[in-house]
């Protein structure tokens, strides 16, 4: 394994590679732009790279659905931490272009719905065409295949155009949220401010099979941050679902929760446990009573003596 060699969603001038270079990390790497996600991934399994970074949520669209069905299947990886970017899109064309030359636009379909209202707005008849990331459109733009392309300002000088218009979203405060995945080892100890995220597959359909796997985070005091359904592959209404909380593993709620899913499900995948992007412990908020560690021991005691006759 190449363990100075990073893999991320290319091509050079993606959201992915400027996230990437925010982690210190980075500047000891060989920082390797791949095509798609699931090449960034493979090139992990396969042992080419110590790591990928991929986008996986957007707090427009939410869940970037080719990396949760990615780290759901085939060979297991694990998320060691993520990095939260805040997103604005620019208009990049070619030299010399102007707003009224647009027929084209293109960019990766998760940026479309941040820049609907704009494109309705300002070139309400251009033809809107999805490429494989934002920079592989600015790509585009530059081999002539399209007027224009939504991409971070800071790809066009990568591919030689300029930034007609800044600043462009739809949703103040946008943000992407990307994750570090390597391949499975013991997660990093909990810093107090932590994730985690798995995969879980229902198993019998029956009314109430998804409340009793929330049931499992609920009863236990774990706050849920995220839970979006995803098809199996295995027919209609075969379905997974992703879900981060709050919380690390060795969390006597969070580990206690996990341990209730894999009785009730069919199948659990462990994606990690990692700290949260640009929080702290002193952001977390107060556990539930009866939740702390603590707690969960004195009760684990309690039975104990009971079962001992030390009552």
């Amino acid at each position: 394994m190449s363990a100075t060699r990073y893999t991320y969603l290319g091509p050079e001038g993606t959201f992915t590679e400027a996230a990437l270079r925010t982690l210190p990390e980075a500047a000891t790497r060989e920082l390797i732009p791949m095509v798609s996600v699931p090449a960034a991934l493979d090139a992990v399994r396969h042992g080419d790279a110590a790591a990928a970074l991929v986008p996986i949520e957007n707090s427009v669209e939410g869940g970037v659905t080719a990396t949760l069905d990615e780290l759901a299947s085939g060979e297991p990886l694990m998320i060691y931490r993520e990095v939260v970017l805040p997103i604005a899109f620019a208009l990049l064309v070619r030299p010399g272009t102007a707003l009224t030359d647009i027929k084209t636009v293109t960019g990766h379909p998760v940026a479309q719905p941040q820049v609907r209202n704009w494109l309705r707005a300002h070139l309400p008849n251009a033809l809107w065409e999805s490429a494989a990331s934002n920079a592989d459109g600015a790509r585009l733009v530059q081999e002539g295949r399209f007027d224009a392309a939504f991409a971070g300002e800071f790809a066009a000088a990568t591919y030689g155009l300029e930034a007609l218009v800044t600043e462009i979203h739809d949703a103040e405060n946008a943000e992407t949220r990307f994750v570090l995945v390597g391949r499975p080892a013991r997660p990093a100890a909990p810093t107090g401010a932590d994730k985690t995220s798995v995969v879980v597959w229902l198993g019998e359909d029956h009314p109430g099979a998804l409340l009793e796997l929330l049931q499992e985070f609920a009863v236990r005091g774990v706050n849920l941050m995220l839970i979006q359904s995803r098809p199996t592959g295995a027919g209609i209404g075969n379905y997974c679902f992703a879900v981060d909380a709050e919380g690390h593993i060795s969390d006597r709620r969070v580990g206690e929760a996990l341990m209730g899913l894999r009785r009730i499900s069919p199948k659990v995948r462990f994606l990690g446990s990692y700290p949260r992007a640009g929080v702290t412990p002193q952001d977390v908020r107060p556990l539930r009573a009866g939740t702390s560690d603590g707690e969960f021991m004195d009760a684990a005691d309690w039975l104990a003596r009971s079962q001992d006759g030390r009552i």
